[in-house]
């Protein structure tokens, strides 16, 4: 005597490749704010060499340079958007309408 067990169709199991889309999203929320810092400072140093306003506190060393503030600036932007896009991603490819069993 042979018993066969049907099982019936389950939820399929999917996979969520996208884990720390809240954890994405919260730290572009941070770089932005940071990247306008960082370009206020460099702007700040432009006009102090430019004698328009007064002196930049940080007189030597790297951060002295105005270059790095606004590179700094540039790079923390870019982290910020693509951390925004990474949280935000949508599916490539559609979910197909599942007819109704009738």
């Amino acid at each position: 005597m042979i018993v066969r067990i049907r099982f019936g169709n389950g939820s399929r199991v999917r996979r969520n490749h996208r884990k720390n889309q809240h954890l994405a999203l919260g730290l572009a929320a941070l770089l932005t704010p940071a990247s306008v810092m960082a370009i206020v400072l460099g702007l700040w140093r432009i006009t102090a060499d430019l004698r328009a306003t007064g002196e930049f506190p940080i007189s030597v060393g790297l951060f002295s340079h105005w270059q790095v503030w606004t590179t700094g600036a540039a790079i923390l932007e870019f982290l910020a958007i693509v951390l925004n896009r990474y949280g935000n991603a949508e599916p490539a490819l559609q979910k197909p309408v599942e007819e109704s069993e009738a």
